[in-house]
């Protein structure tokens, strides 16, 4: 049987992990840290630690770039929470705070919020802006990742 190894960063210390794929529901957990390799919550990702768990590893990332004092954004919450129990471990969420993490806000031109990102393998594949419902956003990240390059 050839079953393709992912590389896949822990959300939790940043280290490199490798899968086979067809494992990957099963719960693998961190080789360094020992924690769940998928959360069942989107992680929070910071300025010093972007690069490693977004841009790095096999597998996409929808990154949900916000912050607290935004109506859409906080009303947004549930339902992408809600999206990363369905898509995860096919996709990874994570969240972003612009306002407590501005480099990354300007590093990826983020002028209105929320905004979602689609990263794979250390490209940006598809941005979306404004607040979608968990289907919405399910729906969205499974039709750009199928009719990815």
């Amino acid at each position: 049987m050839n079953d393709k190894r992912l590389l896949i960063p822990c959300m939790n210390c940043g280290a490199m992990n490798r899968s086979p794929e067809s494992r990957l529901a099963e719960g693998p957990t961190c080789g360094r840290c020992h924690q769940a390799l998928f959360a069942a919550n989107p992680a929070i990702i910071e300025s010093h630690d972007f690069d490693a768990k977004v841009l790095r590893g096999d597998l996409p990332v929808l990154v949900d770039f916000w912050a607290p004092w935004c109506g859409p954004c906080l009303a947004m919450a549930p339902h992408f929470a809600e999206a990363a129990t369905r898509l995860q471990p096919r996709v990874r969420l994570a969240k972003v705070d612009t306002e407590a993490q501005p480099a990354l806000g300007a590093r990826f031109a983020i002028r209105s919020i929320p905004t979602l990102i689609l990263f794979d393998r250390g490209s940006e594949l598809a941005r979306q802006t404004g607040g979608m419902g968990a289907r919405q956003i399910i729906e969205w990240t499974g039709h750009q990742l199928q009719n990815r390059r």
